[in-house]
C-alpha cells in the first residue's frame, strides 16, 4: 500500500461547542484530545507507513505547539470558509497523482473504520464512510446510482437518503485533480462534500460508500455530540 497521506481539517472556529480553544483540542473522557484520539487511530491502522498533515486556522498557534512533530498547512481565511478550502489547501500541496486520507478535525472514531477503509486505499479508489443507521437533517446524507456507486452528498438530501457521511474519506491519485479543480469552483462556505458531488455530477467522479455502521464515529458539533464521544465506552 506504501505511504499513506492523511490530512486533518483543523481550521474552524467550533462555535456551536462553545470551547474557548479548537473543536480538535477538544479533551475526551479518556484524557485525550480529539485530534490526539485520531493520530494514536491512524498509528493503530497504519503504524509508521503514514504521513499527516494539519490544516489549521483558528488558533493555529496551539494546535501546532500541541502537536510539533506533523506537518502544517495554514488557512489563512479561517473565518470567512469552510471545509473545501481547508481540504483544497491541502490537496494542492500534497505530492500529485498520490491518494489522501482525510476527515474532519472533530470526528471521534473506532479505529476499526480505517480498517474498513483500508481495501479502497489499497485499490487506489475514492471512497467516503457511511453510516447507514441514521439520517440526521444536520449531517451530510448520501443516495447512491444503479452501480450502488455514491450519486448525491449534501445536507440537502432528502428522504431518499440512505445514511449519513461520518467525515472520514479517501481520493485516488487519479482522481486528486479532478477534485481538485471542484473545490475551487465551490463557494467559500461550502462543505468539502459540495466539490465530491460535483465532480461525481459533471466531472464523472466515482465514489465507492464503505459502510461503517457496526463501528462508533460521531462528529462533535454540538456539546450533546461530545456526550455521545465520552459514552462510546
Amino acid at each position: 500500500m506504501g505511504t499513506v497521506q492523511a490530512v486533518l481539517l483543523a481550521a474552524g472556529m467550533g462555535t456551536r461547542l462553545g470551547r474557548p480553544l479548537p473543536k480538535p483540542l477538544t479533551r475526551l473522557s479518556d484524557g485525550r484530545t480529539i485530534m490526539q484520539q485520531q493520530m494514536d487511530n491512524l498509528r493503530a491502522a497504519f503504524g509508521d507507513d503514514h504521513r499527516v498533515l494539519v490544516v489549521v486556522g483558528f488558533k493555529h498557534d496551539i494546535v501546532m505547539e500541541s502537536f510539533p512533530d506533523v506537518a502544517y498547512a495554514y488557512n489563512e481565511s479561517y473565518d470567512q470558509t469552510n471545509t473545501n478550502r481547508s481540504l483544497l489547501k491541502a490537496l494542492r500541496i500534497t505530492t500529485p497523482g498520490q491518494g489522501v486520507l482525510w476527515m474532519n478535525g472533530d470526528v471521534v472514531f473506532d479505529p476499526a473504520i480505517l480498517g474498513a477503509l483500508e481495501p479502497s486505499i489499497e485499490a487506489d479508489r475514492t471512497a467516503v464512510c457511511v453510516n447507514t443507521a441514521a439520517t440526521a437533517d444536520e449531517e451530510v446524507k448520501y443516495t447512491v446510482d444503479a452501480r450502488g456507486l455514491v450519486r448525491e452528498l449534501s445536507k440537502s438530501v432528502g428522504a431518499a437518503a440512505l445514511g449519513e457521511a461520518i467525515g472520514i474519506n479517501y481520493v485516488a491519485g487519479r482522481d486528486k485533480a479532478l477534485l481538485v479543480e471542484h473545490l475551487a469552483a465551490c463557494e467559500d462556505q461550502d462543505y468539502f462534500e459540495r466539490g465530491l458531488e460535483t465532480a461525481i455530477s459533471v466531472g464523472g467522479l466515482e465514489v465507492v460508500p464503505v459502510d461503517i455502521t457496526a463501528h462508533f464515529a460521531v462528529e462533535v458539533d454540538f456539546p450533546d455530540d461530545l456526550d455521545r464521544a465520552n459514552a462510546r465506552g
